[in-house]
């Protein structure tokens, strides 16, 4: 089948472009412009066709051949995001009908219990629904609550709430019930509909296993991520508009964003029918703590995403992207330095491989003495465990209190820190060749924070990073250059 997705870039269709290619169909990306998909792992896989649903005469192309049309792009961030969404959502409409579109398939949000008048985003939600679903054309509408993976800004808000407010005093639509999903079921379903038969028009809920209040939702995913039960106090103080200030204060998700998502928390969200099942069979949808689970299983820095992984199992579905927002995917804390070094990349090459240990950190030796010793205390192994070996080193062993996690001879060497610290640190130091005959050292410091502890832990050590950070780098490349002979 030859489908078409709009808002690629996006989080749901950044996620299901290359899912509809893995079951076997054909790809049409829509996008302002086709630079943004540029970068991503199946571009040269899909057909990219710059059009604007703003403009009804960039569209025919786009639509040309097509048989099943995604519309899941939305203007959330822009303060006009009604009139935005209606008219993309009628343009769209036109140009699948005058197309010959077989299925329309759109994500939306919940419905309010009736007599509830609803917030701004989900009434847009409706009213896109609404303009599909009379367009013409075969339309399955999915409404979905809350969705579970890093990256969704829902999801992104509860994990930034949680993690740095061990108490908080929260509005009362902290008690109102949900029905969270997981990204990965959410992806099944809007794969499976394309299939449906032509005589299907009409609007489903879908839900995860799992009906919970928002209060409920941060305690376990407090508990999944190993962090302590967070107290929350509900009270009737915090109007909606004060609810998305605080938010706000509290996470780096945009106020724009911020701000028509909490308006919606006030409605409770949860499944009122199951039809889609019976349409589409298949795996129970996820529980909350498992969809959780694997939206935390990957670190968000691309660079890292597979090597650094602390999962078991994995989903790529829940997992972070190279182009979702900068504010998503959870804080992760970098110090990054490199140096020109007036010697061949082996000559540094034998200096990295040779740290610590009797050789020390060629860093301020009194701070990493005293860390030592603090960890120590901390009930940490400290720097007693030394290494194996002066001049060689394996994946797997132990170096002071950081553990060899990678290497590439020549090139790379990645240290996971045993370290009693608040959070998961790791240390990167590389050797690359400049064309020149010398060299560039690089190296990277990453901390990923468990819990307030792990922010108030990485801010008490930065004012230290120029010190120590700064003072390896330069050290590790003066040893280089003033390396002659030794090992081979």
């Amino acid at each position: 089948m030859r489908c078409l997705v709009t808002g690629a870039t996006g989080y749901i269709g950044g996620r299901l472009a290359p899912r509809l290619l893995d079951a076997g169909h054909l790809v049409r990306c829509l996008s302002r412009s086709a630079g943004r998909l540029r970068d991503v792992p199946w571009a040269d896989q899909v057909e990219i066709v710059e059009a604007d649903l703003a403009d009804p005469a960039s569209l025919p192309a786009a639509f040309d051949g097509i048989e099943a049309a995604y519309f899941l792009m939305h203007s959330l961030g822009s303060p006009d995001f009604e009139r935005r969404d209606r008219e993309a959502a009628a343009n769209f409409a036109a140009a699948a009908r005058a197309a010959g579109v077989r299925r329309i398939i759109y994500l939306g949000g919940p419905e309010p219990p009736p007599g509830e008048r609803p917030s701004a985003h989900l009434r847009s939600r409706a009213e896109v629904g609404k303009i599909l679903l009379d367009s013409g054309v075969p339309t399955v509408v999915l409404r979905a609550p809350v969705i579970i993976g890093s990256g969704s800004a829902s999801f992104e808000m509860l994990r930034y709430l949680t993690e740095r407010l061990p108490a908080m005093v929260c509005p009362r639509w902290v008690g109102n019930r949900i029905q969270p999903i997981a990204v990965r079921d959410v992806l099944r379903y809007l794969i499976g509909a394309a299939e449906l038969p032509p005589e299907v028009n009409r609007g489903f809920d879908i839900g995860g296993a799992d009906v919970l209040t928002y209060a409920e939702m941060m305690r376990r995913y407090a508990r999944v991520a190993g962090l302590p039960r967070r107290v929350i106090l509900p009270t009737r103080v915090l109007s909606p508009w004060l609810s998305a200030h605080w938010v706000g204060l509290i996470t780096p998700v945009p106020n724009a964003i911020a701000r028509p998502l909490v308006a919606s928390l006030v409605h409770e969200a949860v499944a009122q029918e199951n039809d889609l099942a019976a349409l589409l069979p298949g795996p129970a949808p996820l529980g909350f703590d498992e969809s959780v689970r694997l939206a935390l299983s990957k670190i968000r820095d691309a660079d890292v995403e597979t090597r650094w992984s602390t999962a078991t199992g994995g989903d790529a579905a829940a997992e972070p992207l190279p182009s979702d927002p900068d504010w998503s995917g959870g804080s992760l804390y970098v110090d990054e330095r490199s140096r020109p070094v007036n010697a061949p990349a082996d000559r540094l090459w034998r200096v990295i491989e040779g740290i610590g240990g009797e050789n020390g950190w060629y860093s301020f030796p009194l701070a990493w003495s005293v860390r030592g010793w603090v960890d120590r205390l901390a009930g940490g192994v400290g720097l007693r465990r030394g290494r194996r070996d002066r001049h060689r080193l394996r994946v797997g062993e132990a170096l002071d209190w950081w553990r060899v996690e990678e290497i590439v001879p020549g090139s790379l060497l990645r240290l996971r820190a045993e370290m009693k610290v608040p959070g998961r640190a790791w240390l990167e130091m590389r050797a690359e060749p400049d064309g020149n005959g010398g060299s560039v050292y690089r190296q990277r410091a990453v901390f990923l924070p468990r819990g307030l502890a792990g922010h108030l832990y990485w801010a008490s050590v930065l004012p230290f990073h120029g010190i120590v950070f700064n003072g390896m780098a330069r050290n590790i490349t003066s040893e280089a250059e003033l390396l002659r002979g030794g090992p081979a």
